[in-house]
């Protein structure tokens, strides 16, 4: 199903018994993200995809020897928690760890694990990035020990200014983001690329929201109405992209979303029918791709979890990449020392569902292709008791999101050449 191309690559992961090149029979993986409070469903999502990979990578043998074990840690998406949980992580012998839900997160992880590994070159810890976003972490906040394998939140605006830029309908815009570095970068670029691309669209409103805290967007909704923007820009993921969702539908909100995240879990069926044409989304994929080679994937994740599989799986594939790519790096490097595996992960080229993927060896960010998509009807098949009740006549809106009838179709792909930026990284090496 994958192919590997040999190459400087690797991934995460370490154990409490690794000495040197020798292989234990399980490593550890310290998985850190919010698994109580406003965002434990997403945490939770990520668990669950994280240790189905490990499943599969064992039952596959492909590191070469070494089992894989996820084991979880509840962060609260709180940066001193996490600071607290790392502490747990490194006494307990864990030697990588994997995070992903808040840039706010992992900007204080990277710190940590610069200073601790500066402290102890001999029990270094690997941190393997799957979903925080913040353009500095590849760039100015670069570290040897971090990789990231979503593509950086100037990479995707740079794509979604792109596409808004041909678009002559489009005269202003609104943003609106979680008021932390993420939110500020999405806020920032956007600024910047629409300036430089389309000077003259107008930016009629600019929010910033306190994180995980806002109950009722309605107020925010309310300025958003009266601007009368075109487009609304927001990075917003979790529990404030459904919320989001859930004011501009309940005021009859007629605008457009132009989002990173709102093909999240709880998203869909907080706004179902009204998204329809009205939320685009920028990911490294999702259900209805073309051609799409995740099925196989998407069917055994039905079998052992039932229900649509995507519900839990869609958003994830850069999960699926940094596993097989971490068990590379472990087969390669035929060691578990988190520097070794370090060496073969940079310039690692892999063949992923969505094309080639490399992760750039000058500042440790993966080069992929994105997609832009819209939300659409599913296929209605009367054949098919699972689609029977859609609306949809479009064949290629196979898959809905949570059963809501709705799902997304590709709008545009954007090959990883075009989103690559330059990097200012100055790496320190060990």
């Amino acid at each position: 199903m994958f192919k590997l191309k040999p190459a400087h690559g690797a991934l995460f992961l370490a154990s409490a018994l690794f000495a040197g090149s020798v292989y234990a029979q399980t490593v550890k993986i310290a998985y850190i993200d919010p698994l109580s409070g406003a965002f434990a469903n997403v945490g939770e999502a990520g668990l669950k995809h994280f240790q189905f990979m490990a499943e599969e990578i064992n039952k596959r043998n492909l590191t070469g020897g070494p089992k894989l074990e996820i084991v979880p840690f509840d962060n609260k998406v709180s940066p001193q928690e996490s600071l607290n949980v790392l502490k747990k992580v490194i006494d307990s012998g864990i030697r990588v760890i994997t995070q992903g839900n808040s840039s706010g997160v992992a900007g204080v992880l990277i710190d940590a694990v610069n200073k601790h590994n500066e402290r102890n070159p001999d029990k270094s810890i690997l941190y393997l990035n799957y979903a925080a976003v913040d353009p500095d972490f590849t760039n100015s906040k670069c570290s040897f020990w971090h990789f990231r394998f979503d593509a950086n939140s100037d990479m995707k605006m740079e794509a979604m200014t792109d596409y808004m830029a041909k678009d002559p309908k489009i005269k202003s815009v609104y943003l609106i983001n979680q008021n932390y570095s993420f939110g500020h970068a999405v806020t920032k670029a956007a600024k910047e690329y629409l300036a430089r691309k389309r000077p003259d669209i107008k930016i009629v409103g600019d929010d910033l929201h306190p994180i995980g805290q806002v109950k009722d967007f309605a107020p925010y909704v309310a300025k958003i109405k009266a601007s009368k923007a075109d487009v609304v820009i927001s990075g917003n993921w979790g529990n404030d992209a459904a919320l989001l969702v859930k004011a501009a539908k309940d005021a009859g909100l007629d605008t457009t979303f132009y989002t990173y995240y709102f093909g999240g879990l709880g998203v869909m069926p907080s706004i179902g029918a009204a998204g329809e044409g009205k939320v685009k989304q920028i990911t490294e994929w999702h259900a209805n791709i073309k051609p799409n080679k995740t099925e196989k994937f998407a069917n055994a994740w039905n079998a052992k979890y039932g229900g649509p599989p995507q519900n839990l799986s869609y958003y994830f594939l850069r999960v699926n990449n940094q596993m097989y790519m971490l068990a590379n790096a472990i087969k390669q490097s035929k060691s578990i020392d988190p520097k070794a595996i370090a060496l073969k992960l940079e310039g690692m080229k892999f063949e992923s569902d969505t094309g080639e993927v490399e992760m750039r060896a000058s500042d440790h960010q993966l080069i992929q292709p994105l997609y832009i998509s819209t939300v659409a009807k599913a296929y209605r098949d009367p054949k098919d008791p699972k689609t029977a009740k859609f609306k949809g006549t479009d064949k290629e809106v196979k898959y809905d999101l949570e059963d809501t009838g709705y799902g997304f179709k590709t709008d545009a792909r954007i090959e990883g050449y075009v989103t690559a930026q330059p990097t200012s990284c100055q790496m320190k090496r060990p």
